[in-house]
């Protein structure tokens, strides 16, 4: 089994500021907007460097949409940068009348999203917001894993035509991926081949599918991980060649159950491939405060906790 090595742990929302920053220097049609959460969001360099193209838009998220949207109008790539939970919630009204309806090459980038968002609690622990992106027509999204990848899917957004929903976080996760690496939207990454279950994760729980995968490993389980950090359109081809190979899955994400990655997957494979499938993620209730570690325990986000779930399908196969 292949080890991945974590390089220290990094912030995903330093991985988007960065990514950011290397694309103003890159594309002049590149421009931001925030929403009172510059420091947040990590979009001080961006302010700094090109202040003719950072708007400051305030406390009202709503507008901030609009006026991306206006500003596709002339050529501009708008990345739109504000918490989740005001990045879709507060705004839904606008991102689908007037960026997805329209198609129009918004770039909704959205921090502390999940519920490793910690202290903060359940009012603003995002945890809804993939099945309400993913269900808008013409909405493209993106999940990544840690700061590497976070900061080469920033970089790519600038040359995909189209809105996108980019889903990233506070906390300090493991960075495992390669730096430099190329992010290929809708192609997910096979981390770890294997032949007794397929694993998929998105986000910060693709590292606890590692981890997961290692626990199986003592117990002679072989485990296959795909990074799924595209969410829509999901890699079909990936999910159901996996599934095929092993005879079963298990989803993980830090979302809601109901309306979350793995919804997707098993709505795939009912249709193509009805094998066992089993779900970690949220059961239907809102988050708390505490520490993002805890709260993935509590809440059953844990590596133990999928790695109980591919024991239970592969039981059951």
């Amino acid at each position: 089994m292949q080890n991945f090595i974590c390089t220290g742990k990094k912030d995903t929302r330093s991985g988007f500021g960065e990514g950011l920053s290397e694309l103003g220097r890159k594309n002049p049609s590149v421009v931001a907007l925030c929403a009172d959460l510059t420091g947040s969001l990590k979009m001080d360099d961006f302010k700094k460097h090109f202040p003719e193209r950072f708007f400051q838009t305030g406390i009202a998220e709503a507008n901030m949409m609009g006026i991306a949207a206006g500003l596709t109008i002339g050529g501009k790539i708008p990345f739109a940068g504000t918490f989740a939970n005001f990045a879709t919630g507060r705004v839904y009204d606008q991102v689908r009348q007037c960026i997805a309806y329209s198609e129009k090459n918004v770039k909704i980038c959205a921090s502390h999203a999940g519920i490793t968002l910690g202290e903060d609690g359940a009012t603003h622990q995002m945890i809804e917001d993939i099945g309400m992106m993913k269900m808008l027509p013409n909405m493209t999204v993106i999940s990544p894993c840690d700061f590497n990848q976070t900061k080469a899917a920033t970089l790519a957004l600038a040359g995909h035509k189209g809105p996108v929903y980019l889903r990233f976080g506070r906390p300090k996760v493991p960075n495992f991926t390669p730096e430099n690496q190329e992010f290929i939207i809708g192609k997910a990454d096979i981390l770890i081949e294997g032949k007794d279950v397929s694993v998929f994760a998105t986000g910060h729980l693709v590292w606890q599918a590692l981890e997961a995968a290692k626990i199986l490993g003592e117990k002679g389980i072989s485990a296959e991980v795909i990074n799924i950090h595209t969410i829509k359109p999901l890699d079909t081809k990936v999910v159901i060649q996996s599934v095929e190979k092993t005879g079963c899955g298990v989803t993980a994400e830090e979302h809601q159950l109901n309306g979350g990655m793995g919804e997707s997957i098993a709505r795939l494979l009912t249709g193509k491939l009805p094998k066992r499938l089993e779900m970690v993620g949220i059961k239907d209730v809102f988050g708390e405060s505490g520490k993002p570690d805890e709260l993935l325990v509590k809440y059953g986000l844990h590596a133990q906790n999928i790695a109980d779930a591919a024991m239970k399908v592969i039981a059951g196969k």
